[in-house]
């Protein structure tokens, strides 16, 4: 599998520092309660210190979605969403131990993590500017 951010990302946001971790063998029987709940617990502490928005993560990914020209507070970044719902309703959704854990991790340190199967990805993945198309 070949992944990359476009050029025009780049571009765009050349202060980008992205990270990449490949894992197998992971699957939906596996316990990844207490791991997501230690970061869940990092990121409450840091939501009893200040609201989402008030983080400088969150802050700098506000900037960024203004630069794109999209409205930061309509749309929210997933690691915004995250601490809010986690905020708001006093816990994360539970959908897969991966993810489970991947979502905790974005709420603690205020960050987007994605999350792909690659046995489902057939080309090479790219983040890019969305072309206001859907592919499925």
């Amino acid at each position: 599998m070949h992944f990359e951010h476009s050029g025009e990302i780049w571009r765009d946001f050349p202060q980008l520092v992205p990270g990449v971790l490949f894992a197998e063998g992971i699957t939906a029987g596996v316990s990844a309660g207490s791991r997501a709940a230690t970061f869940t617990a990092v990121a409450r502490s840091r939501l009893a210190k200040s609201a989402e928005g008030e983080l400088p993560e969150i802050q700098a990914w506000r900037r960024a979605f203004s630069q794109m020209g999209l409205k930061p507070t309509q749309y929210r970044c997933a690691s915004e969403s995250l601490l809010r719902r986690l905020r708001k309703e006093g816990n994360l959704p539970q959908l897969h131990p991966l993810v489970d854990v991947c979502n905790a991790v974005s709420a603690a340190f205020a960050i987007p993590v994605a999350v792909f199967d690659v046995s489902k990805i057939t080309s090479h993945l790219e983040v890019r500017y969305a072309a206001g198309t859907r592919i499925t």
